[in-house]
């Protein structure tokens, strides 16, 4: 590991498969910043936007018409124009400026927002890429969202679609492809907690053979 650079690890993950779970696990256990919200911040401030433009458009391509109804706010007597949502592109570029700043100020876990291909060059960057069954994600989702099992369903191919689209317009890359991460897991088939334990071992390996590659050149 580079000792002039912070520690960044970004997780890829599917829609139900327990990724903010464990983004903040490792956070807490490695004592970093879970950096989330400091990314939609950040990000909201660079667009002169609120945070709540944006906070839902993580990974998502949004169509012509769903950026024109963005733009105005209904009220009992009257349509408030609003200056238009940032295009895909523009909320893209906004979003890897900040996570590239951030990933030379401070040590942290980023979830989503192509942050496993935004810093694929950094010296001290690992990439999780979390999955699951379906079933299992449908399981979670209801559980956790108060949802019927048709309509977390319906969520989930909406997410993969989605998420798939965006990561492939942005950065040519192949969302779901295992190789082009140093770690892919599939959550259910331990559960996330035990999976969680595992990640944290197989991450305090990595770290320790990069630190010893540094010290022997």
């Amino acid at each position: 590991m580079s000792q002039n650079m912070p520690l960044i690890i970004t997780i890829s993950r599917q829609l139900g498969c327990g990724g903010a779970y464990i983004g903040e696990a490792l956070a807490n256990h490695f004592g970093i910043s879970y950096a989330d919200r400091d990314i939609i911040s950040q990000t909201a401030q660079k667009l002169s936007l609120h945070e709540r433009d944006i906070a839902h458009r993580d990974e998502k391509i949004i169509t012509a018409w769903q950026t024109f109804l963005q733009s105005i706010t209904r009220t009992p007597d009257r349509i408030e124009h609003q200056p238009l949502p940032p295009t895909d592109k523009e909320l893209f570029l906004a979003e890897k400026e900040v996570i590239e700043r951030l990933a030379t100020e401070r040590s942290a876990v980023i979830m989503g927002r192509c942050g496993s291909f935004i810093l694929r060059n950094h010296p001290n960057h690992i990439s999780l890429f979390l999955h699951a069954c379906t079933p299992f994600r449908i399981q979670r989702l209801c559980e956790d969202c108060s949802v019927s099992e048709t309509r977390a369903q319906k969520m989930i191919q909406e997410s993969d679609k989605k998420r798939s689209e965006y990561v492939h317009q942005f950065t040519g890359q192949i969302w779901m492809d295992a190789t082009k991460y140093d770690l892919s897991v599939r959550t259910d088939i331990l559960g996330v907690e035990e999976c969680t334990e595992g990640i944290i071992r197989v991450v305090e390996k990595i770290i320790a053979r990069k630190t010893c590659e540094v010290c022997e050149e």
